[in-house]
């Protein structure tokens, strides 16, 4: 697992990131669930923060398929972490100010399963959600916005972005997550 903590978080996967890999792992009994938190700021100045978690995350991806060519990596990331994911899994698309770090072609066999809260990407006319935007990693991801959530809608319900642990979406991902990992999810 490769998490991408939210803005102003602690370094370490933040909250919904603790919660959601405790979520994981409980569907996947018997495997081994490591968890990498993404090395970045998570600060107010989005665009060089972001772009430097992706820079991070997509070193990251690439060290592990390399040494453990079957392990079934796993990317999730919330509110701004959800960026730092957006930016290693679009391609070259060039979003504002945001400078991608797209992953090479060769690792999409080795992600098996994507999930981001809050994404702020699915509030943008020019984009969406990373399901739609990502031809090579859509089919395997599953981008979650609370209703209200000013940061993924049009929403303006502030506290619907940090209720992703309590509202359900959590276990909704870990559970299409941990499908992806075991292969009984398409």
């Amino acid at each position: 697992m490769v998490f991408a903590r939210g803005t102003a978080d602690k370094p370490g996967i933040g909250f919904t990131g603790r919660q959601f890999v405790t979520a994981l792992k409980k569907r996947l009994p018997g495997k081994t669930v490591s968890v990498y938190a993404v090395n970045y700021p998570a600060s107010w100045n989005f665009p060089k923060s972001t772009s430097q978690g992706a820079v991070d995350a997509n070193k990251h991806v690439q060290y592990v398929a390399a040494i453990c060519p079957k392990t079934k990596i796993v990317l999730g990331g919330m509110s701004q972490g959800a960026g730092v994911i957006d930016l290693i899994t679009i391609g070259n698309r060039v979003i504002w100010f945001f400078k991608p770090a797209p992953l090479p072609d060769t690792m999409v066999n080795h992600v098996a399963a994507i999930a981001v809260f809050g994404n702020p990407s699915r509030d943008v006319s020019t984009l969406g959600p990373l399901t739609k935007i990502s031809p090579l990693y859509g089919s395997r991801t599953i981008d979650l916005c609370a209703p209200g959530d000013p940061y993924c809608s049009s929403g303006n319900n502030f506290f619907a972005h940090f209720a992703y642990p309590w509202n359900g979406m959590v276990n909704e991902a870990a559970t299409y997550v941990a499908g992806r990992v075991l292969g009984t999810q398409s």
